[in-house]
């Protein structure tokens, strides 16, 4: 029976766990999405000026498309990081908050 209650996870220690990871990794996360919207940007720019250099000599039609859908994978990664490297920034406020209000509770819960 002793082992069945020290193997048991309850909700509160689980979210706390959660909660403590998801803390030290909030910032690689975003630092990870600026990174690769920067790379990407990077790499559009690259692709674009090829292109435009490409264009002053006969371009084959393969050619062209290559580089076409390249730019669009590469302008809706751009889109996608940025969106990701947003949402980190909004939420990283109130993930504070709940771990404050988290640590509060557990704080209450103890001092029981």
């Amino acid at each position: 029976m002793t082992e069945e209650k020290q193997g048991k996870t309850y909700p509160i220690k689980s979210l706390h766990d959660f909660l403590s990871e998801l803390d030290r990794e909030w910032s690689k996360f975003r630092t990870g999405s600026l990174v690769a919207m920067i790379a990407s940007g990077v790499l559009l720019v690259f692709f674009v000026l090829r292109f435009l250099l490409l264009a002053l000599k006969r371009l084959d039609i393969i050619d062209v498309t290559v580089l076409v859908f390249v730019a669009i994978f590469l302008i809706y990664s751009i889109y996608a990081t940025f969106a990701q490297y947003r949402f980190f920034n909004r939420w990283e406020r109130r993930m504070g908050l709940l771990l404050h209000l988290e640590e509060e509770l557990m704080g209450e819960k103890l001092g029981e």
